[in-house]
């Protein structure tokens, strides 16, 4: 086997990761550079810092990416609408790229050839995280451990991990734990129990939100004011993004909010089930739908509507940075400076409703739409309107 200098690891400290950084110094010999990106996760620095450096790893590298993940990441996907196979909000498909642009500027600084990441050989992130390595770099080589070594399997991993004294996490039930993965968006699990579509998923599994049957009794009232599209503010706080999404999740995981159990069609041919909490992206797709329908004119938004499935589709398949998905995102956010004012929610026991939908655009027209007789819509229009779309239903 080729020996290569340094290998840039996408670095967790948890399980899957440490044994990955074991095994590629066993088989290349090589120095290899841990880099966590801090995406809003629970992260536990010391662990990182700890698992790492028993294994002889010298440059850990920790990154604080919070801001530039919902600013540029999150937030644009969500002025797109964006809901794969209309229901998943795209929580783990919008991570991966960010983290692999920032490894292969990493790797371009420390002059390392080779990066490597964590994901299973069935999965969609093998896809997502290599399509961006690509991307910044076509000649760096690229390993996947899961498509390469002879584990077959989680309980040969935890073997492996006992023969080289590293720790074995456990569930709340004793037991090695469900695939696990969170950022400030949102937190998927997977595995075990939830690989029957039949079984319920265990309630102690959720990690951001309380059922709906134990979520207060009461309404909780909140307000989300826009700028070009984009939230800006809550409860008439100003929050920069990620401080905005991380006080929805509280209140929104409160509140029951955010649950989805999905089959889902992976990218590479199979189905899989997850379970996924996204309580403050839940909150923030339902509010700008809501600020559109009163600032967008009807082509735009059914315009937005047709594009959706596919941009959703191109996130979910790692195509963030493609040509395709730039085109598309300029077309959804054409006219997001219209996008502005503010939507006040009521949350409750998993339900979102709306109260109030407030904009100084001029696209809702309250003389319009009124039943009291108006000078500003000529109903005698509508006759010749009808006769138009007849002949159309005839080609």
């Amino acid at each position: 086997m080729q020996k290569i200098d340094k290998i840039v690891l996408a670095y967790s400290g948890g399980l899957d990761t440490s044994v990955i950084l074991r095994w590629l110094q066993e088989k290349y010999g090589s120095e290899i550079i841990c880099y966590t990106a801090d995406l809003g996760q629970e992260i536990d620095r010391k662990k990182i810092l700890r698992n790492a450096k028993r294994l002889g790893v010298k440059n850990v590298i920790i990154e604080d990416l919070q801001e530039t993940f919902v600013k540029d990441y999150v937030f644009p996907m969500i002025r797109g609408n964006a809901l794969y196979e209309g229901i998943y909000l795209l929580g783990t498909s919008i991570a991966r790229p960010l983290i692999a642009k920032r490894q292969i500027e990493i790797a371009k600084k420390f002059k390392a050839r080779a990066v490597s990441h964590g994901s299973t050989g069935k999965g969609n992130d093998q896809v997502r995280f290599e399509l961006g390595y690509y991307y910044f770099d076509p000649k760096i080589k690229i390993i996947a451990p899961w498509r390469d070594w002879d584990f077959t399997s989680r309980s040969d991993l935890i073997k492996y991990a006992k023969k080289n004294n590293i720790p074995v996490p456990q569930d709340k039930k004793g037991a090695p734990p469900f695939s696990v993965d969170d950022n400030l968006y949102h937190t998927s699990t997977e595995g075990k129990v939830l690989e029957d579509p039949s079984k319920p998923a265990p309630e102690f599994i959720f990690q951001r939100t309380v059922s709906p049957e134990k979520a207060p009794n009461k309404v909780t009232y909140i307000t989300i004011g826009y700028k070009n599209g984009d939230p800006v503010s809550l409860n008439n706080k100003k929050l920069s993004a990620a401080k905005l999404l991380r006080k929805l999740n509280e209140i929104a995981g409160a509140n029951g909010i955010g649950r989805v159990d999905l089959v889902e069609n992976r990218f590479i041919g199979i189905k899989s089930r997850g379970v996924y909490e996204t309580p403050g992206g839940t909150v923030l797709t339902f509010a700008h739908r809501a600020i559109e329908s009163i600032t967008l004119d009807k082509d735009t938004m059914h315009k937005k509507d047709l594009i959706m499935s596919r941009y959703a589709e191109l996130i979910y398949n790692g195509y963030w940075f493609s040509n395709e998905r730039y085109k598309l995102q300029k077309l959804i956010d054409a006219k997001r400076n219209l996008v502005n004012g503010s939507i006040k929610l009521a949350l409750y026991k998993g339900n979102i409703t709306i109260c109030s939908r407030v904009s100084k655009s001029k696209a809702y027209s309250m003389k319009k739409v009124s039943f009291e007789e108006n000078k500003t819509f000529n109903k005698r229009n509508v006759e010749s309107f009808i006769q138009k779309h007849c002949k159309l239903l005839r080609k």
